[in-house]
């Protein structure tokens, strides 16, 4: 049977994964555009709510790191933590997430959703007796506040946690939680009401015969004030069913819209990939949705549209030029305006001084991350080639022409060849990975990626007739290159890292690799590329994951962090391998190894990390596990940059090249299984292609109306609009309090 063209909530659904206290385990999370929250390690409570500028916060601020996992809903099953007594079952999919757990002869489910247009969570619980007897039961959860409001920049890894104030509202059957920073209110209570409340409990007396069924629902609603948050609680806590059905036309239709010419959601559209082969499609299909669970939507100007990075418990109001630059060939097709929108903002801070930007506001936040210029001239390649706009170049942004700003990220390099190598040296550990002690200074990547920048921007020079200039730039590239070849380890397939008093260290990492592969792939032999793609099969390449530093190398004991480490790999990392399987020339390794990737797909949108499978066991039949949140691991449940396992099946099984200007051409890796599967209405500068097994193919020109965007109505208007980039952040805000850093590709 063929695989589904257009992906569903039902086609998305997880597999069930089965986890008990103990367990290294990251439960699912949820996202209405809005903002987002996650399941607990618990049957029924929730946990990171964040709905900017209001959140739940857990970060005291007499402490620089995440001090309370803040939880509400917490089940007690007669006066005992149910979780104590056995696994629960969770299940996710875009607009809900069920668990199931049982405690004798009790069964327990629950289904969680974040309303669309919401900022609440609203839960469906259900209780079953499957016993022969009757049984009573007290029915209790355990319920917390901690609101916290800003309409500044939050610039911190985790919202700061707040003193509530609490009431106890019997005839709502709520607890009601104000702020002591603001007058943000959280509203938290069960319909139908409860036998008994007070401020920080809510339990039912039931009584259930053989075989029945009983359930209640559980509403957790933020407002900017009282008055909003009550009026929101009252309109959702006894609507689940039509709440639920919504959530879902909702997402299906958001889905749709993806892969849908003229849609009224995105300012671009996807490919629809046809094929029979389930890993195939699935690998792409998740692609699409690690972007789309952080898209969120100003509610004062409809289709000003943004993406953050992580979800749903660090940085909830912060994009990093990193992760969607890995994402921007995705983003390129799906929402370029977004993208261009992104890049534009990032044209007026300082990217030599901050990782991203607040996406309410803005602002620039955290330090500088040496991948900034190779982020920038990624992200206006992929949008240049897919869309053609090459008018943009001529656009003035913070006072002068994007070209402008492309020539300086790519030549920013000689600003730091400060030894004299002819290599830019780029500092210490938190510029780069953060968690490899010994990948500093000149390293083998970021020098690869400044010849691409280099050869790339030479190419737009040729285009605008600056022959002179670009041939200036390619010699200079061609140089770099000869340069980073030095780093080389002839017949081990690595690179050396070379210290300012110019000692060099091998550095068995797979950054080195996969991004010299993809961006310095013609000036290197075959038998460097067989040799580094020896490198990756033997020490880092795991069945259904990878390992991102091989475990032959002294720097192991540095962390145990699984994004950039050997106990595991960042979301991106197996993106980028595939892709520099296929630059190698290796498609063979590539596509065996999609298939094993395509069952970790089954745990939801890509994680921020997962670890390797000899590291901690798999999930059964689900592969590699998503890594935690919780110190040491600090990973997020999922990653925008899972967006760039797009790019190994668009680039690389299917070959497309399209250059600026030009017309797409494809040299396809398709074989076997593969042989009949198609991309069909890819969507290049005003035309569309389909691309098979022959290559690409023009489809006819058809007319489509374009539609205004979409604007959902928003259940609880959260705050007032947010004010200038410009305006101080108070002491009280979420921002005033300092975190380690953690985000995508550079976590700390």
């Amino acid at each position: 049977m063929p695989e589904p063209t257009i992906p569903t909530v039902d086609s998305l659904r997880s597999a069930h994964l089965v986890h008990r206290f103990g367990d290294l385990f990251n439960p699912p999370g949820l996202s209405n555009f809005v903002g987002s929250a996650q399941a607990a390690l618990d049957v029924s409570a929730v946990r990171s709510l964040a709905f900017p500028p209001l959140a739940m916060g857990e970060m005291r601020e007499d402490r620089p790191y995440p001090s309370e996992d803040v939880t509400t809903g917490v089940l007690f099953i007669d006066g005992n933590y149910a979780l104590a007594t056995g696994p629960i079952d969770y299940t996710w999919q875009p607009d809900r997430v069920d668990r199931e757990m049982t405690d004798g002869n009790l069964t327990v489910h629950t289904a969680t959703i974040v309303p669309i247009g919401s900022t609440a969570v609203l839960e469906d619980l259900r209780f079953t007796n499957t016993g022969t007897e009757t049984r009573t039961v007290d029915i209790t959860l355990l319920v917390r506040g901690n609101v916290t409001m800003s309409n500044q920049a939050w610039g911190s890894m985790i919202p700061s946690r707040h003193q509530p104030s609490t009431r106890v509202d019997v005839a709502r059957g709520a607890v009601v939680f104000g702020s002591d920073n603001s007058g943000a209110t959280t509203v938290q209570g069960c319909w139908p009401p409860p036998d008994r409340i007070d401020k920080e409990s809510i339990t039912y007396h039931v009584t259930l015969q053989p075989g029945e069924e009983w359930h209640s629902t559980f509403a957790v609603a933020m407002g900017a004030d009282e008055g909003v948050a009550l009026a929101a609680y009252d309109g959702l806590v006894k609507d689940f069913d039509a709440q639920a059905a919504h959530s879902r036309d909702e997402w299906n239709a958001e889905l749709a819209a993806a892969f849908t010419p003229g849609n009224d959601r995105f300012s671009g559209h996807l490919p629809v990939l046809e094929s029979d082969d389930p890993d195939l499609v699935r690998l792409y299909h998740t692609a699409v949705v690690s972007l789309l669970v952080h898209k969120r939507e100003s509610q004062q100007a409809p289709g000003d549209t943004k993406y953050v990075t992580l979800g749903p418990r660090y940085w909830p109001t912060t994009t990093f030029l990193w992760d969607i630059s890995l994402s921007s060939t995705l983003l390129a097709l799906l929402d370029p305006k977004a993208l261009k929108t992104m890049v534009e903002e990032w044209m007026t801070i300082d990217i030599n001084q901050h990782f991203g930007t607040d996406f309410m506001t803005g602002d620039g936040v955290g330090p500088w991350y040496s991948v900034n210029d190779f982020a920038m001239c990624r992200m206006a390649r992929e949008y240049l080639r897919w869309t053609g706009d090459t008018a943009w170049l001529d656009t003035v942004v913070a006072g002068k022409p994007v070209m402008e700003h492309l020539l300086g990220f790519a030549t920013h390099w000689r600003s730091l060849d400060t030894n004299g190598s002819g290599l830019a040296d780029y500092g210490g550990v938190d510029n780069l990975l953060e968690a490899v002690g010994s990948y500093t200074h000149e390293v083998a990547a970021m020098n690869a990626a400044n010849v691409e920048n280099l050869r790339f921007v030479a190419d737009l020079l040729t285009d605008s007739g600056k022959d002179t200039d670009a041939q200036a730039l390619r010699g200079e590239a061609d140089r770099l290159a000869q340069a980073v070849q030095k780093l080389y380890v002839p017949g081990e397939g690595v690179w050396r890292c070379r210290m300012p008093d110019g000692s060099m260290h091998v550095v068995r990492h797979c950054y080195d690799f996969a991004t010299v592969l993809t961006t310095m792939n013609q000036d290197l032999s075959q038998v460097q590329r067989d040799e580094m793609v020896g490198f990756f099969k033997h020490e880092l390449m795991t069945p259904t994951w990878m390992r991102a530093l091989s475990t032959r190398d002294h720097d192991v004991t540095f962390s145990v962090r699984p994004d950039h480490q050997w106990t595991g790999a960042y979301a991106a990392w197996p993106a980028v391998a595939l892709s520099a399987l296929y630059a190698a020339g290796h498609a063979g390794l590539a596509r065996e190894w999609m298939h094993g990737l395509a069952k970790t797909m089954l745990q939801g949108p890509v994680a921020q990390a997962y670890f390797a499978e000899d590291v901690i066991p798999g999930e059964p039949g689900a592969g590699s596990r998503k890594a935690p949140s919780d110190s040491p691991w600090i990973n997020d449940w999922s990653c925008v940059s899972g967006a760039a396992f797009l790019d190994p099946i668009l680039y690389g099984l299917f070959g497309v090249r399209p250059p600026v200007g030009g017309t797409v051409t494809a040299q396809p890796s398709l074989a076997g299984e593969d042989h009949e599967a198609r991309l069909v209405h890819l969507h290049c500068a005003g035309h569309e292609y389909t691309i098979d097994v022959a290559g690409a193919h023009l489809e006819p020109a058809r007319t489509v109306e374009a539609k205004p965007p979409v604007q959902r109505e928003v259940a609880a208007a959260a705050a007032p609009s947010a004010p200038s980039p410009s305006a101080p952040s108070p002491a009280s805000s979420p921002a005033s309090s300092p975190a380690p850093q953690t985000t995508g590709a550079g976590v700390a």
